[in-house]
């Protein structure tokens, strides 16, 4: 049974973190949450380490990181630290010793490894231990709500031995995020009493928030095990977005309706125990303080009035067309979880095949729903990458590597490296590295691309070989070769998919920057699921569409107006729905 999320009705602790996938509420939520508290004279603060965070557009106030009072709610202090700008100062603090010791290219691959977003969200937690450290904080504040908490592979990362030994800055396997903790041993003990606090269900909640949809309860039911593992048991799961009043004559309201329902039916095993409440879907971008104080009320649609300033964009056809008439060979889609790269990759592959071009389209999704839809397509080939696969042959191979040199903590401390987000990359890249070189007589569509981050990894990688041979994992020929031809814009486009929402869009140019850095052309964009292309009679999605002008107008901007739509689909993918999606 799910209940509404109404905190002023439950036992809440002092700590909370909310944590979810990009893109699901998390923020808004965290807001409302601390906005309901306070209002209810509870003094509260609110600590967001969100990257895309859009806090000081949500309470109209400039905001950094020391807590500033929200006039208009007396008893809310709202704190919003930069995760980027920690991560820059962290960066230079470990880097800082080694300028002109070390060679320069040692320098670059040092400072790529302290680049991704393991180290960012380390920067990130070394900040906000400082509020969870202080007796002041502590008894000056009823609740303490953080927006966005650390995964499990940080905090298991900090309770290691070996993350604070000299081990960590001087070797490398060259592949993923080592070294993030290496500047940070004044904070054992600091870090040792938050994860302790984190752990201690008298103190602390964790909020897992998700949308009625599959893969965002997925990735709550993973971060939940994760932490799990770690002690961090008092959670629960709040899912937001519920559409309550289905409307019968529309078709898209009851297809939404019926779509969640049936997600809602299937919670995953691993979080179907956990206590759930549920918040209901809203008409509106939840920005600014009125809105906030209405989100875990009841709902009036607000009517935005704003207008697309790019009324004719190009479409998803003019997409492939480019594609087709440049001659490009890769083409990556490329985004965040969710946002629908399987479906924009599928989609290009099937119109380039219409063309009469010859295309091979592989995937990393472990359901492989691509298969069983497109085999029998005329020109188009179908290969499977299994994500699991490769990173079990990898984490062989780096570890078997490391036994030869290493036992105890340190191999205890490879062992854990290698379930960060960017040794996947790595990993998958290379098999991806392997179908490339094998089609250059087909155009390679690749669902999923690596980000800029690994590819500049890979590359000082292989720079940093020839200062220091103590690397612990092997770059195949294949990877070297490919990078140059990733960066050739007459051969290879990466394709950013995103959402007409606020985080998907945020999101999504950070990825943008991320390619930029690594010299990767990036020409087209695609907003999916757009509620305001679709043909909804619903006055509640019809309000929920016009919220969605502001993302794509602001997509529109940043691409120079390449950019394409496609509207809200509610079913699988499908042939039906691909050949929906070109005509």
């Amino acid at each position: 049974m799910q209940n509404k999320f109404n905190v002023n009705k439950l036992n809440l602790t002092k700590y909370l973190f909310f944590t979810g996938k990009g893109g699901v509420g998390k923020t808004s939520v965290a807001c409302a949450t601390s906005v309901t508290l306070a209002d209810a004279g509870n003094k509260v603060l609110l600590i967001s380490t969100d990257p895309a965070s859009n806090l000081q557009d949500v309470f109209n106030t400039n905001l950094n990181n020391k807590a500033i009072e929200i006039k208009e709610i007396p008893n809310l202090s709202v704190v919003n630290l930069n995760p980027e700008e920690a991560a820059k100062k962290y960066r230079d603090s470990v880097i800082g010793p080694y300028k002109g010791q070390l060679p320069d290219a040692v320098l670059a691959n040092m400072e790529e490894q302290l680049s991704g977003s393991c180290t960012v969200e380390i920067a990130a937690f070394n900040e906000f231990t400082n509020y969870l450290a202080d007796e002041d904080v502590k008894n000056n504040y009823d609740f303490i709500i953080f927006d966005t908490a650390p995964t499990g592979h940080t905090l298991r990362m900090l309770q290691l031995p070996s993350a604070w030994s000299n081990f960590i800055s001087e070797s490398t396997h060259g592949a993923s995020c080592l070294g993030q903790l290496s500047g940070l041993e004044d904070k054992k003990e600091v870090y040792k009493d938050a994860v302790n606090t984190l752990a201690n269900g008298d103190l602390t909640t964790l909020v897992l928030v998700a949308r009625p949809e599959k893969p965002t309860l997925l990735e709550a039911e993973r971060a939940s095990e994760e932490l799990k593992d770690l002690r961090v048991n008092n959670q629960i799961l709040v899912v937001n977005g519920i559409m309550e009043n289905v409307q019968e004559d529309d078709e898209i309201s009851l297809e939404l309706y019926n779509k969640q329902q049936e997600a809602l039916a299937n919670i995953p095993d691993g979080i179907n125990n956990i206590t759930t409440y549920t918040v209901p879907l809203r008409s509106y971008n939840v920005s600014g303080i009125n809105s906030i104080r209405m989100m875990l009320k009841e709902d009036n649609p607000i009517i935005v009035n704003d207008t697309l300033d790019n009324k004719n964009s190009p479409s998803i056809n003019d997409i492939i067309e480019d594609f087709y008439k440049s001659n490009k060979k890769v083409i990556f889609t490329m985004g965040k979880g969710g946002v629908g790269k399987t479906t924009v990759a599928s989609t290009i592959a099937l119109g380039l095949a219409k063309k009469g071009a010859k295309v091979h389209l592989t995937t990393t999704d472990p359901a492989n729903h691509i298969k069983y839809i497109m085999s029998e397509h005329e020109n188009i080939t179908i290969s499977e990458i299994s994500e699991k696969e490769e990173l079990k042959k990898y984490q062989d191979e780096v570890i078997s590597k490391a036994l030869e040199t290493m036992s105890g903590d340190d191999l205890e401390y490879i062992k854990e490296d290698l379930r960060s987000p960017c040794t996947q990359e790595i990993a998958v890249f290379r098999a991806f590295a392997e179908v490339v070189e094998k089609a250059d007589d087909e155009i390679v569509v690749i669902d999923t691309a690596p980000t800029g981050h690994t590819l500049l990894l890979l590359d000082s990688t292989q720079s940093y070989h020839k200062e220091v041979e103590r690397t612990q994992g092997n770059i195949p020929d294949s990877v070297k070769r490919l990078l140059p031809r990733l960066r050739d814009k007459n051969e290879t486009e990466v394709v950013i998919v995103t959402l007409p929402e606020t985080t998907p869009v945020f999101e999504a140019q950070r990825l943008n920057e991320d390619l930029k850095r690594a010299d990767i052309h990036s020409k087209w964009w695609v907003i999916n699921q757009s509620m305001l292309m679709s043909s909804t009679k619903s006055p509640l999605l019809q309000a929920k569409a016009k919220s969605e002008i502001k993302w794509i107008n602001e997509v529109n901007k940043i691409s120079s107006s390449n950019y394409a739509v496609i509207k809200w689909l509610s079913k699988e993918v499908n042939d039906k729905t691909l050949l929906e999606i070109i005509s």
